[in-house]
Parts: C-alpha cells; sequence; structure tokens
C-alpha cells in the first residue's frame, strides 16, 4: 500500500515527535508499505522517510521547484521518486492521487490544510481511502475538542467527523489502514444530515 503522510517540516520539534514518527516509517516499510509524501528533510517529514528508508520501503517525493530553488526547505535525498511540481496546489493533487491512505502526524497549518482537505474530498465523495490521525503526546486533543464542538453548533456532522479516525499507537493506525473497509457516505448525509 502507498501511504502518505502528512506531518511537520519543523527541524525545532520536541525529538519525541521525531522518534515516533521514524518508528512510523520504519513499521511502514516492514509491513510492506511504501511512503508518499512531500519531500522534506527536517522535521516529521524527515522522520517519516528516514524510517522507511531503514525499513527498506520505496519513497516518493513531491515537491514544488521553487522549493528548491529558492532553498525554502531541506529536501530528503535518499527519495527514489522524486516529482517537482509546479505548484503546491499540484504537489497535494499528486500525493492524494498516489496514495492508497493517509495518515496525519503532527504538523502546522500545512498539515492542517492538508488534513481539511483530504477530509473535504472524501465528504464529497471524491475518494473512499482511509483518513488515520497520529495523535502523539496529546498533539490533536484540541482538534478533537473543536470537531465536536463544530457538531454540537451544527456546522459539521456526525457523518463528517466518521470520515477520520484518531490514534495514539502506531501499531492501532497501521492495522486500521490494513483493514479499512471504504463505506461511502453519501454527500447529503455528510454534509446535512447527522
Amino acid at each position: 500500500m502507498k501511504i502518505c503522510v502528512f506531518g511537520a517540516s519543523s527541524a525545532h520539534i520536541d525529538d519525541n515527535y521525531i522518534k515516533i514518527v521514524e518508528k512510523l516509517g520504519e513499521e511502514m516499510a516492514k509491513r510492506g508499505h511504501s511512503l508518499v509524501f512531500g519531500a522534506g528533510g527536517t522535521g516529521l517529514m524527515g522522520a517519516a522517510a528516514r524510517g522507511v528508508k531503514r525499513g527498506g520501503g520505496y519513497i516518493h517525493g513531491v515537491v514544488p521547484t521553487f522549493f528548491k530553488e529558492n532553498g525554502i526547505e531541506e529536501l530528503y535525498d535518499k527519495c527514489d521518486k522524486m516529482t517537482y511540481t509546479e505548484t503546491m496546489r499540484e504537489r497535494k493533487a499528486i500525493m492524494e492521487d498516489e496514495a492508497d491512505a493517509f495518515i496525519i502526524a503532527p504538523g502546522g497549518v500545512g498539515t492542517f490544510e492538508e488534513f481539511f482537505e483530504i477530509v473535504t474530498l472524501k465528504q464529497l465523495n471524491r475518494h473512499d481511502k482511509a483518513i488515520a490521525v497520529l495523535n502523539i503526546d496529546n498533539y490533536y486533543d484540541e482538534l478533537e475538542v473543536f470537531m465536536q464542538t463544530a457538531c454540537e453548533r451544527k456546522f459539521v456532522t456526525r457523518s463528517c467527523i466518521s470520515l477520520y479516525t484518531i490514534f495514539t499507537q502506531i501499531d492501532e493506525v497501521l492495522d486500521y489502514l490494513e483493514n479499512y473497509v471504504p463505506q461511502r457516505v453519501h454527500f447529503s448525509r455528510a454534509k446535512l444530515g447527522d
């Protein structure tokens, strides 16, 4: 399975996040999965790639050319395949299309945007792939509270929240992805119903 991991590019985050996402990548590879990611060499992007490489897995990095040209981010230089795009939108589209499943690791605004986009696309029946959130050190607890509040106030439906699952353990994430059975939620139910 090709798994897209979205996560922080920051090199300044706590080392515990790095270690856990490296372990995630290694376990992905040991289970026979490959990585599709944003090609970053630092933060949790780099950690996922290093882990997959250590486990002997295949890595496809996708990055806009201006990242390389403008030195925006250090790229992971051991990708088996590197795809350069013109725009961030094209980058996301390739990762979304190529992936069979998604893991959302802790991250900043870019990761939040990626998470909400793939959930929105799933809500609109543009894909029916598994979305797992890896909640390291309670990072996404407030997201869970926020989404419940949005539900209670009728901005988001319960069906929409069911489109992704939050986990705290690597094995739980990978077991979920490997055993995932697509269950398309009709647009009207995800958008307007319960």
